[in-house]
Formats: C-alpha cells, structure tokens, sequence
C-alpha cells in the first residue's frame, strides 16, 4: 500500500482538508485506487450499499413529501372514477393500464377488496404506457363514464388474458351496451386528455416505473401485490387514521 506523507498530520486537519489531499492522492495515484479496491473488495461492496441505501431512502422521502402536496387531487380528482364506499375510511389508488398483465392478475383481488370491505374506498387512474392499444383502451373507458356505463365496462375490460387490439375494444363495448358512435365521439373530449395526463404526471412524481402500482393510504406500493398484504396494508391504514 502506498503511504501518503500528507496524512501524517491528519489528525491536525479539517474534515474537508483531508478530503482534498484524498481526492489529490487518487488523482495523482489512479493505480491506488485498483489496489485498494482488490485489497478491500468487502468494504466497496459495503460502500456501494450504503449509497444505493442512501439514494433509495432519498427517492422514498421525496415521494413521500409528493404524495403529501398532492393527496387532495390523488384522492378527490373529480376526474376519476370512484368504487366502494364514496366515503370510506381508506382510500387505495391504483394505477393501471387495461393490456398489462399483472393489472389483470389483481383485477380479482380488486373486486374482492371492495366487495368484503365496506368502508374501502378505491379510486382508478388509468395510466396507459404499454402501447397505443392501451391509450385507445383508456380513451374508451375514461369515455364510457358519459354513458354511465364505466364500471361495467371497466371490469370487462379488465376480464380475461391477453391485449385488448382497439377491435376487441370495441367488441367489449359493443357486450355492455355502449352507444359506438357517441362513444367515439366522447374519446375525444379534453377530459379524457386531462386524465391521462395527470395520471402520468402523478405515477412519475411518485416514483412509479410501471402498472400495476398503488397508494393505499400514505403507503406507495409499486407492483402486484397478493390480496393478504393489500388487506394488511389496508388494515395498517386504517389503524393510522384513527
């Protein structure tokens, strides 16, 4: 290993002095810098822990910090659809794209959710990100709320493997009833932009990367999740608010 004559007194000087010198000593030394990492590969794996720790508490504080200045329009956005219990004691958001795979994993434990607990209030945002069919799906579906018919058309949607081609879509609409022509009509109406739009500013500010994720309560869950720990994460809500 290579002594630095600089250290000798470094117990005379600043943090940011010994910093200096450090940062001098590497600069001038590169080959210290391999010897060191060979001589202490468990100390650089430690250190690249700690970082990655670091940078991912920080991500989570500042999600936390945006989901507080933002609760009032994640959770009372007259723009989304509500089910449930419109004044339930907790609310769970979920961010979703029709053609996802996983957000049709978790369309039963949804149903479940709000059929077995009555005071679970569950707002949607569809987040289309996958494909244009996604958009064209969301288009519709955001649209079928002018005809009363979202929930029905919702589930339907969400029924079933496999992508939704703007055809299927339409079959799909065709099954529950909805007026064709008004709807397209409607997919067209600036709320429907409005929608999705805010729903991909949210997710992104959030920290979301993908569908499904979901707020339920203060907690951001990115992910599928099993219908045990979405009833605990329910249940731990609920105790807080209390």
């Amino acid at each position: 290993m290579i002594l630095l004559p600089a250290f000798a007194n470094a117990q005379n000087l600043s943090r940011d002095e010994v910093r200096d010198i450090a940062i001098e000593a590497v600069k001038n030394n590169p080959a210290l810098v391999l010897e060191i990492i060979l001589d202490n590969p468990d100390v650089i794996m430690e250190a690249v822990a700690i970082l990655r720790a670091r940078d991912e508490a920080a991500a989570k504080e500042q999600a936390a910090a945006t989901l507080s200045a933002q609760s009032n329009t994640l959770f009372n956005d007259p723009n989304a659809f509500v089910l449930g219990n419109p004044e339930g004691d907790v609310t769970l958001v979920e961010f979703f794209d029709y053609n996802c795979g996983y957000c049709k994993k978790a369309f039963n434990v949804m149903q479940e959710l709000i059929a077995e607990d009555p005071e679970l209030r569950v707002v949607f945002r569809e987040w289309p990100i996958l494909s244009e069919a996604s958009v064209f799906a969301t288009r519709a579906s955001l649209a079928a709320r002018e005809q009363d018919k979202y929930e029905e058309f919702h589930w339907a949607l969400m029924a079933g493997n496999g992508a939704r081609s703007e055809n299927g879509v339409m079959a799909v609409a065709a099954e529950v009833g909805l007026d064709i022509a008004q709807l397209k009509e409607d997919m067209q109406k600036t709320s429907v932009d409005a929608h999705i739009s805010l729903s991909r500013e949210m997710a992104q500010s959030l920290g979301f990367s993908g569908t499904p994720s979901f707020v339920v309560g203060n907690q951001l869950v990115p992910g599928y999740v099993e219908k045990a720990g979405m009833v605990e994460m329910i249940a731990e809500a609920r105790a807080e608010s209390q």
